[in-house]
């Protein structure tokens, strides 16, 4: 997987569009619906990746 650095650094950056499309929706541009998706599905990913990871005692 990518380097956990990377990977949370794309995750805040998706999450502040995600953020400023919820406090000013009228700014929000038209590919905000596909960024919010690709923010909860990475967000998805990397809380089962950790948890996977915290398992295995690593």
């Amino acid at each position: 997987m990518l380097n956990s650095r990377v990977f949370i650094a794309v995750l805040v950056i998706l999450n502040s569009i995600v953020l400023l499309g919820q406090l000013w929706p009228e700014g929000a541009p038209s590919f905000a619906p596909i960024v919010n998706i690709i923010f909860l599905s990475l967000s998805l990913l990397f809380f089962i990746f950790t948890l996977l990871k915290m398992r295995s005692g690593r």
